[in-house]
């Protein structure tokens, strides 16, 4: 926090801010957009997206580090509900090509299902209604560029933004750059094979923390598979692992109010500044009908590792077991789970999976 009272440790660095009102970030532009209500009185909040377009968020010259996103746009449309899946974030730092950033714009925020749930972390918040928050420090040297491409069937009207970033930062040879990855296995994993959160990871790097959305489709509780770091050397085994997914999110005993049977237990959600479960739901949103008898239980957790960073050098392969729980025992399942990587590492990442589209990253 030195940098915040001590301006001498933060010499030549100068805040900037990109949103509508001013789409370059250039000083002393603020507020320039015409408005009704005179020289600079709120006259652009917001810009159109269209089916199929690409807006570019920002494109900024470094050295530099982004250092608060906000955005918020409506969660569906007439053409569809699945707004916050079918918009896509993307960044690039340093005119590489390929995105080191790649997720559907909900998940980023810790949002699954294309369903609003309220955040309230140290990296994420997701605030009333659908202000959606990241506070990821995102250093680059010569040139970031953020966009969100819109894979949603219709128009959306209204995209309010803000990219919040100093410029003249001392970016040394060792910042790590920002990534982050979407990966889904809806049912599709063999019993007894583990969702993969994050491979072909090479270098030297700091896993930072991960999001998971997860549909239940079978019986009895989801949560008991570990959470394994694959670090440099290590082959069969890992050197670290939970000892149940909620246990990963820093919860215990299935998150809910009591160990009983009857009545039965009320399913208690959380959110804190490291570890939180802050979604869970049966009454899909997303149909028209609204509760349906059928829908999945569906559940969102995280986990940021900023006072337990995971280190590597080498390599890094994340997984989540596939466990359940009932009377008899653990068994094995194959449920809809949906995750999202946060990492830093020196260097561009390796080319990412390609990105599903819309229709089979859609929740159903």
């Amino acid at each position: 926090m030195a940098d915040l009272w001590n301006r001498a440790t933060t010499r030549g660095v100068q805040s900037r801010s990109i949103n509508a009102e001013n789409p370059t970030g250039a000083p002393g532009r603020a507020g320039s957009a015409a408005s009704p209500l005179g020289p600079a009185r709120k006259g652009s909040a917001f810009v159109p997206l269209g089916a199929g377009e690409t807006l570019t968020l920002a494109d900024i010259e470094g050295p530099g580090v982004i250092r608060h996103l906000w955005i918020t746009v409506p969660d569906r449309t007439e053409a569809g509900p699945f707004v916050l899946r079918d918009l896509v974030l993307r960044a690039y730092w340093d005119g590489a090509e390929a995105p080191a950033v790649e997720v559907p714009l909900g998940d980023f925020f810790c949002n699954g299902f294309a369903e609003r749930a309220l955040v309230t972390s140290a990296l994420v918040v997701v605030a009333p209604t659908g202000g959606m928050n990241a506070y990821f420090a995102m250093p680059f040297r010569e040139r970031a560029r953020l966009t969100l491409e819109s894979q949603h069937p219709g128009p959306l009207p209204h995209v309010f933004y803000q990219v919040d970033y100093t410029v003249g930062d001392d970016v040394g040879p060792d910042a790590g750059y920002f990534h982050a990855q979407w990966r889904r296995s809806n049912g599709t994993t063999a019993l007894g094979e583990d969702h993969v959160i994050l491979d072909g990871v090479r270098g030297r790097g700091t896993y930072l923390g991960t999001f998971v959305a997860l549909a239940s489709l079978h019986r009895y509780w989801w949560g008991e598979g570990e959470v394994k770091f694959f670090v440099d050397d290590d082959d069969a085994l890992p050197t670290l692992c939970s000892t149940g997914l909620e246990d990963y999110a820093g919860g215990a005993w299935a998150f809910q109010d009591a160990l009983r049977a009857e009545p039965a237990p009320q399913v208690l959600t959380f959110s804190a500044p490291y570890c939180g479960y802050p979604q869970y739901q049966r009454r899909d949103t997303t149909r028209a009908s609204g509760f349906v008898p059928d829908a999945p239980p569906m559940h969102g957790l995280y986990r940021w590792h900023v006072p337990d960073p995971v280190y590597f050098d080498e390599r890094l392969r994340v997984t989540v077991q596939q466990i359940g729980a009932w009377d008899h025992g653990l068994f094995e399942r194959s449920d809809d789970v949906s995750t999202v990587a946060y990492w830093y590492q020196e260097g561009p990442a390796a080319p990412f999976p390609e990105l599903p589209p819309a229709a089979q990253r859609a929740p159903r």
